[in-house]
């Protein structure tokens, strides 16, 4: 009802405003004016017509039928009446006294009750009069500015739309981005750690096998001095070490050693260089082999210089007992290598 309402309140005729709701399936009231404007010199059809005309007949043989059946009154009172009606005058239309404004029927002003709340409404002789052709021009000219001024606004709403949901895509892309850029940079700076603590035992390594160098050249030089001098040679030696001081003697570094360094050539000619424990086993030197090359076939490892096959008891043995420290090398031989 409000929807026709809103339809008489633009000017439509009644019984147009009903067809047009009728027509479009009662969607609001948007496509009905739409209707409305597309047909606005076309008749609605004679059924609807009929329809109206015929309820009017009924409810008028209805009301006669009513007449015919009420008792017969005196001469007198009929001529009241009948006075008396014919001096009261006729309500043509129904007047808000809030704002002077005229309704054709109860629904229409219902629906200026709803739309402005006003409250005090009384009967009206003065008929409402039909909107002029001008009238009718401006009125369509109104309602179809409405309907571009609505059509402007959900294009807005919809490209507002769809601008925050580019947005949202773009942000969602941004922040995917950081994200993987922020994991890339942890995974480089755990490799930078991982080639300096590379690099630090490698140079570790280097600086004790220089020390065992160095360590095998002073037992070589005082191995090669004579160890029996002739008693003129003793005494000019005695003299000698009696008027000068003592020289330093040459400290040897230390055997003890916690790490070895571990060179393994592969079947292929290729080498791997890892750092062990002097007390691991042998088999960890297997196990880090097969884990590099992914190789489960069996195989053996040996020594060239000197040489030496290692046994199945030798894979149960720490590397300092074999003599695998400080550094050693050790090449990858197949199982049946006697």
């Amino acid at each position: 009802m409000g929807d026709i309402q809103m339809l008489l309140e633009m000017g439509f005729p009644k019984e147009k405003a009903e067809y047009a709701m009728k027509v479009t399936n009662y969607k609001g009231v948007e496509p009905a004016m739409e209707w409305l404007l597309a047909h606005v010199d076309e008749d609605i059809p004679g059924d609807v017509t009929g329809n109206t005309v015929g309820t009017s007949d009924a409810n008028n043989a209805a009301n006669t039928g009513n007449e015919s059946g009420q008792a017969e009154t005196p001469a007198a009172e009929t001529a009241t009446s009948s006075s008396a009606i014919s001096q009261a005058p006729e309500a043509k239309s129904l007047k808000c006294e809030d704002c002077g404004k005229l309704c054709k029927d109860q629904g229409e002003l219902e629906f200026h009750a709803a739309k402005t709340g006003h409250k005090n409404f009384s009967e009206s002789t003065e008929e409402k009069k039909p909107l002029t052709e001008e009238e009718k021009k401006r009125q369509l000219a109104l309602i179809e500015e409405k309907l571009k001024q609505k059509r402007l606004e959900r294009e807005e709403r919809e490209k507002a739309d769809a601008m925050e949901r580019e947005r949202n895509r773009i942000k969602s892309g941004k922040d995917m981005t950081e994200a993987r850029k922020r994991l890339e940079e942890l995974e480089m700076k755990k490799l930078v750690e991982q080639r300096k603590k590379e690099k630090a035992e490698e140079k570790a390594a280097r600086e004790r096998v220089k020390a065992q160098i160095e360590a095998d050249k002073a037992r070589r030089k005082l191995s090669q001095q004579p160890q029996i001098m002739s008693p003129t040679a003793s005494q000019g030696f005695q003299s000698v070490t009696s008027t000068t001081p003592a020289e330093p003697s040459i400290k040897t570094p230390s055997k003890e050693y916690t790490q070895t360094r571990i060179q393994i050539r592969l079947q292929d000619g290729s080498t791997l260089t890892e750092t062990f424990n002097v007390k691991e086993q042998l088999s960890a030197v297997r196990v880090f082999i097969q884990m590099k090359t992914e190789n489960d076939e069996p195989f053996g490892l040996m020594t060239t210089f000197p040489r030496k096959v290692f046994t199945a008891e030798d894979y149960d043995k720490p590397l300092d007992i074999l003599g695998l420290v400080p550094s050693a090398v050790l090449i990858m031989t197949k199982a049946n290598v006697a």
